[in-house]
């Protein structure tokens, strides 16, 4: 009796098996195995002593030689292979080799895509993950820092006072705290280049055109802004009714830029320009307290130091100057930008200065 209810428990279990079991194999092929894959024996009686936790009955197989895999385990039900247990271990030693998480932390994917290993020029390991060596450079500090555009026309009177309506509050509110005044700063510079770079390319998509160069160019000046942002954040410990502040003062210029910009890049791009200008004079202020020592000249962060090719003794002072020479190349560009769409042309037809600091 025993003996009849085990054959069928093992024959359901069979059949419930089957479509995995022979998944890779042809119709054909499994109905001429399904005879001979599986059976059931009736151990010996020396071996009805099983140890505990062992079954009386084992399943066995005949093994098929189709891609010398075999279909059915040799083990009793509810025991873990060794291949079970290895598996996980081997996968965990090969994601850290990849190595590069914090903490010994790895992330293994099953899609085979590894971090890859950069070094920098003297054979250290490059440690940021937001930029790479090849993305780096060294500000170009001879850049003209008393240009101005003078408005003439109608929108560029409505951009300058927009821009000059705008510090007023700004000034009340950080008043002397230039190192959290210019990462609010940061927070609202990066907004343009990324709404900008946006529209012109579901413009480029739309006409199926290219843009000269812009959309990169565009995208280029937010991920600068971006960084300028990273910088000042190991600085300047934001509290928390500032980042309140921040998503607030976000929300509603990334909403605005992009309506203005619908409706008049020349405005948009031109009101840019002059909020570069009062950014040029605000790291000029921030740069005078350094000077005076109101503001301690703390070394420069880290990244500072690898994103601008700074020397390793670099201060905050180093930093402010390379963000403010970014800051006179950002007000150019978008000066520039404006121009083109005065003279009723569209930027594809000037060529983009990529990669312009």
């Amino acid at each position: 009796m025993m003996s009849r209810g085990g054959a069928k428990a093992a024959s359901s279990l069979l059949k419930a098996a089957r479509p995995r079991l022979f998944s890779t194999a042809t119709t054909s092929t499994i109905r001429s195995m399904s005879h001979e894959t599986s059976h059931l024996m009736r151990p010996a009686a020396a071996d009805l002593a099983s140890p505990p936790g062992m079954s009386g009955w084992i399943w066995t197989t005949r093994a098929p030689t189709i891609g010398g895999v075999r279909f059915a385990s040799t083990v009793t039900l509810g025991e873990k292979t060794p291949t079970q247990d290895a598996n996980p271990k081997k996968t965990e030693e090969e994601a850290s080799a990849g190595g590069g998480d914090k903490g010994g932390k790895v992330i293994a994917s099953y899609w085979g895509v590894e971090p890859s290993k950069i070094t920098k020029e003297d054979g250290t390991e490059w440690k940021w993950n937001c930029f790479r060596p090849w993305e780096t450079y060294k500000a170009d500090l001879t850049i003209d820092l008393s240009k101005h555009h003078v408005p003439t026309t109608f929108l560029d009177k409505l951009a300058y006072w927009t821009v000059k309506s705008l510090r007023l509050p700004t000034d009340l509110f950080f008043q002397r705290r230039y190192g959290c005044r210019a990462m609010m700063l940061e927070t609202v510079a990066a907004v343009p280049g990324m709404v900008g770079g946006m529209l012109l390319h579901c413009k480029s998509l739309r006409r199926f055109e290219q843009s000269g160069g812009w959309i990169k160019a565009l995208l280029e000046e937010a991920e600068n802004e971006r960084m300028h942002l990273m910088t000042f954040m190991e600085v300047a410990k934001p509290k928390w009714y500032e980042r309140a502040l921040v998503i607030t003062v976000q929300g509603v210029f990334f909403n605005a830029y992009f309506l203005g910009y619908v409706i008049s890049p020349k405005f948009a791009h031109r009101m840019v320009g002059y909020l570069e200008e009062e950014a040029i004079h605000s790291y000029t202020e921030f740069l005078k307290e350094l000077d005076k020592g109101n503001i301690e000249n703390v070394p420069a962060p880290a990244i500072a130091i690898d994103y601008w090719r700074l020397p390793a003794d670099a201060t905050l002072r180093d930093v402010v100057m390379v963000v403010r020479a970014d800051e006179a190349h950002h007000r150019d560009v978008n000066h520039f930008a404006s121009d083109i769409h005065y003279q009723g042309r569209e930027l594809k037809e000037a060529p983009a200065p990529i990669g312009y600091h």
